[in-house]
């Protein structure tokens, strides 16, 4: 099946709100890479510290969208979305699948987040350190669904489901996972001592991808998927949910019903300055409301109020 490919180039400091745009009008998925790759001014992907994502000071976003989009239509609303963006020498083309669905291999290398998190690929050796007795280690293959850890409102949510697994609050807990893309977040939590593990996302691939997943992890029988009209009514003492801002704004009441009594919360997808709405949305249900922000992202987490 062809998709279109929208191609664009911009600086590092542009590149979180080109790629928000893109992920507001539908991009199926976005692909980040050097801009000045194969030439003499091509930097070198270093292994990153610790939830770090490595970039560069040129960056090539590569969006994929159904391929009957109307290109001018597309770049209209990108231009709604945010006008002070420059989509003008945006470029596009048709390409298979074969062309870009195993790119992000090439790039994507072993990741820590925390104390004990590990995102490794599925065709990649275990670092020297993920084979420690208390390393939480998912082996991923993220096929069609976004979800590899390097984009930063994952690392902020794997970066909390570490910490709390640290405090002992994910011990044996029961976790959702709102918008599951991958799988990545619920594996993780699984890894870090869940019992069971809650992916609901309205991508069919997502829900294809997350269980398959789940099976190389060998995590399946705790694991379970819906789509938003198929979940399950139930609460959990652990959730999150890394989608974008717009979509937890409207689905504010439903998250926070799902949360227990005393439950977690951590939200994600959140442009630094989208937060100060959110906070106050959320203040109805969430004591000890906070943000922790890296780079141009936040992560807001609060506790339900009893």
């Amino acid at each position: 099946m062809p998709f279109l490919e929208l191609t664009l180039r911009c600086r590092e400091a542009e590149q979180p709100r080109y790629e928000h745009a893109l992920e507001d009008v539908g991009a199926l998925a976005v692909t980040l890479l050097d801009a000045d790759a194969d030439t003499s001014n091509e930097h070198a992907i270093l292994e990153p510290g610790v939830g770090e994502t490595p970039l560069w000071n040129d960056v090539q976003l590569s969006a994929l969208f159904p391929a009957d989009t109307d290109a001018l239509l597309l770049l209209a609303a990108l231009d709604a979305f945010d006008p002070a963006l420059d989509f003008s020498r945006a470029g596009f083309r048709l390409v298979e699948d074969q062309d870009w669905e195993r790119a992000w291999m090439d790039q994507y290398v072993p990741l820590r987040f925390g104390a004990r998190t590990w995102i490794v690929p599925w065709n990649q050796p275990l670092p020297e350190d993920a084979h420690a007795d208390d390393a939480a280690v998912v082996r991923l293959d993220p096929g069609l669904a976004f979800g590899s850890g390097t984009h930063p409102t994952t690392a902020l949510c794997l970066q909390w489901l570490d910490a709390l697994a640290t405090e002992g609050a994910l011990q044996q807990a029961r976790v959702l996972d709102f918008g599951c893309g991958s799988g990545i977040l619920a594996l993780a939590a699984l890894k870090l001592g869940a019992a069971h593990a809650v992916g609901v996302d309205n991508d069919p691939q997502a829900l294809l991808a997350t269980a398959d997943n789940a099976r190389r992890n060998a995590v399946d029988a705790r694991l379970s998927v819906y789509r938003p009209q198929d979940e399950p009514e139930s609460v959990y003492p652990i959730v999150v949910a890394n989608i974008l801002a717009s979509a937890l704004d409207v689905l504010a009441g439903h998250l926070a019903s799902r949360v227990a009594p005393g439950g977690r919360i951590a939200l994600s997808g959140i442009l630094a300055g989208q937060e100060t709405e959110l906070l106050a949305r959320y203040e109805p249900w969430f004591g000890d409301l906070h943000v922790v922000d890296e780079g141009d992202w936040v992560r807001i987490e609060g506790r339900r109020r009893s």
